[in-house]
């Protein structure tokens, strides 16, 4: 059984997702452009599911977080859902968009490129991210554990909205069950 299976068996909808999900609500982030991701699929399909929220997908990254940056100018709180891989390519929009006019944008990146990866590549870029969040001095989180996903996402985003400064919260396959690998 996988470690995120196991750490919401026998809880009703404690899920990683519906944790996020519902953190979110909460701290009234509605609009969440994606780029679709296996590892985000309950996520995204339970955030279409709710009227709340208006999910949608896009082509790219970099147009996700153009996206939730004019949402915010124009008073509307966003989330852009994505893979590592994805965040890949954010680092220009990051130092001249988000950054420089202290857009509160806030970034689920599933985590790939660890733990049993087989794609070469995923793994570089995996070893890319947390040193191109550390030079851009934005705050990042990985979550590995259940028990501390509420806290931690809930926080992540009254800081972010506070300080108007970009947060990445990087879920880890010790929390999603990661992607799963067949022959």
């Amino acid at each position: 059984m996988a470690i995120a299976e196991q750490q919401t068996q026998g809880s009703s909808d404690r899920s990683w997702h519906s944790i996020v999900l519902q953190t979110l609500k909460r701290n009234d982030v509605s609009l969440i452009p994606y780029v679709p991701d296996r590892v985000l699929t309950p996520l995204i399909k339970n955030l279409h599911a709710d009227p709340f929220f208006t999910t949608f997908a896009t082509a790219r990254e970099e147009e996700a977080v153009g996206i939730v940056s004019g949402a915010w100018m124009g008073g509307r709180r966003g989330a852009v859902l994505m893979q590592t891989s994805g965040f890949a390519t954010l680092a220009n929009v990051l130092a001249s968009l988000a950054v420089p006019y202290q857009i509160p944008l806030i970034m689920f990146v599933s985590e790939r490129g660890t733990l049993g990866e087989f794609n070469y590549g995923q793994s570089l870029v995996c070893r890319t991210m947390r040193p191109v969040l550390d030079s851009l001095a934005l705050e990042h989180h990985t979550i590995t554990r259940l028990d501390e996903l509420e806290f931690i996402a809930d926080r992540s985003i009254k800081q972010a909205v506070t300080t108007q400064a970009p947060v990445a919260l990087i879920l880890n396959p010790l929390l999603t069950g990661g992607k799963v690998f067949e022959k």
